[in-house]
């Protein structure tokens, strides 16, 4: 009876240091604080008197907000960008012009990163190195502009890359090259970051292109799709051009209707923009007089395989769900109606576009205002209500949307009745911290 009874002893207490984190289950141990396996993050940037500004920790498989739903990221808190091991987040603080770094195991503020000015393009190579693109940054000796090389563990600048006017900075897959893109410039910066570590890095400009303003990577990092954004940007002529890696050979422009963002997808490359002129909204039934363009390129020929309007404004953010539902967002785009009346038509800054119809040219125009600033796509199990297991986190107007894919529309369920997560203030960005 003695040895009975020390025998479920040790297994009671066994039981009692794993189930408090003592024993050797991973299960236990690996589980972020908020306890969520599938988590988004939302940076909302204004405080009242029921919220604080910071990071918003949503449940990615109930699209509702997590217990311990905020994580303190700055006083203003919008751009993120996401280290490719999901472990730490960039948070830039448009109040301060700080990067703020968040641990997204702990889901805490690790650090905060003082910029020399303000940024719209940051990338995290590594969970240990990023960099941001800052136009006004001073330099002795040199006109203002530069990319600022962040350590996200020392959390300091550790030095700055001197780039007249860095407006973009773009990195290759393997994060060993930056592409920089400069306001009013007709040439691409070309940065070789690994030689930080070893001595000054190398920096090359490479002339040749029309108003660049941002590039596409292919898979292997060895060419980049250049977007010349031509006339919308007081340059000539909207096109895409390849540039060597290697060699940093140019290609030859393929002319488009215009260029600010871009997608790959396998073998096709999708050009968003809104011409200067040839900008009308035929086929749409719009109050709009303008309208944007989608381009649609074989990469393998080099040639425009098809064109589709969608909304005007300047096209900044692209994503792609898992079937194939390609979500384009635009700034300054022009709005019509109210997204509360419903007897008029509604219209704001976001297409969607379905890749998978062969030879469609339609996009569907959401009833929604506001500029898009952010999208996420995000996979699940398989719901009833969903059918293809994928949704759309898009932040228009300040608000995060869910859009069911297979429909196209906001999603409708018991969790979000109205297709919107129910936050306190401005939705700026929004990331997927989980592998899923």
């Amino acid at each position: 009876m003695k040895k009975s009874a020390l025998l479920v002893a040790l297994v009671l207490i066994s039981l009692d240091l794993v189930c408090c984190g003592g024993g050797s289950s991973s299960k236990s141990t690996t589980k972020p604080v908020s306890g969520l396996t599938t988590r988004v993050f939302a940076s909302q940037s204004i405080a009242s008197l029921t919220a604080s500004p910071g990071l918003i920790i949503v449940n990615g498989e109930t699209d509702t907000l997590a217990r311990a739903a905020v994580i303190g990221a700055g006083t203003s808190p919008g751009l993120m960008a996401i280290s490719p091991q999901r472990a730490t987040v960039l948070v830039f603080d448009s109040a301060t012009n700080n990067v703020d770094v968040v641990n997204t195991k702990t889901e805490t503020l690790a650090g905060t990163i003082p910029l020399p000015g303000p940024t719209t393009s940051m990338v995290a190579v590594t969970n240990s190195t990023g960099y941001a693109a800052v136009s006004a940054a001073p330099l002795i000796g040199s006109a203002p502009g530069a990319i600022e090389v962040m350590d996200l563990q020392a959390n300091a600048v550790t030095s700055s890359i001197g780039v007249p006017s860095a407006q973009t900075v773009v990195s290759n897959p393997s994060g060993t090259e930056l592409l920089v893109f400069s306001n009013d410039s007709d040439a691409v910066t070309v940065v070789s970051p690994l030689f930080l570590n070893t001595s000054s890095p190398v920096t090359t400009t490479v002339p040749g292109f029309d108003r660049p303003v941002n590039a596409v990577f292919s898979n292997d990092g060895s060419t980049a799709y250049v977007l010349n954004c031509g006339l919308e940007c007081g340059g000539t002529q909207a096109s895409v051009q390849t540039l060597s890696v290697a060699t940093l050979a140019v290609g030859t422009p393929v002319p488009v209707d215009a260029a600010t963002i871009g997608l790959l997808s396998g073998s096709t490359l999708y050009v968003a923009g809104t011409p200067a002129t040839n900008n009308a909204c035929t086929g749409q039934t719009t109050a709009a007089t303008t309208c944007g363009r989608l381009d649609i390129v074989n990469v393998g020929s080099m040639t425009v395989t098809g064109r589709v309007v969608i909304t005007d404004g300047y096209h900044d953010r692209i994503d792609i769900s898992n079937d194939g539902q390609l979500f384009i967002g635009a700034q300054t785009c022009t709005n019509i109606g109210n997204v509360n009346n419903v007897t008029g038509e509604v219209r704001g800054c976001l297409s969607i576009f379905n890749t998978t119809t062969p030879g469609n040219t339609t996009a569907v125009i959401p009833p929604d205002n506001g500029d898009v600033t952010g999208f996420q796509t995000l996979s699940r199990p398989v719901e009833t209500n969903v059918g293809s297991g994928s949704v759309e986190y898009v932040a228009e107007g300040g608000n995060l949307r869910v859009y069911n894919t297979l429909t196209d529309t906001l999603l409708l369920d018991q969790f979000i009745e109205t297709g919107t997560i129910t936050i306190t203030g401005q939705i700026t960005d929004v990331k997927a911290v989980d592998f899923f």
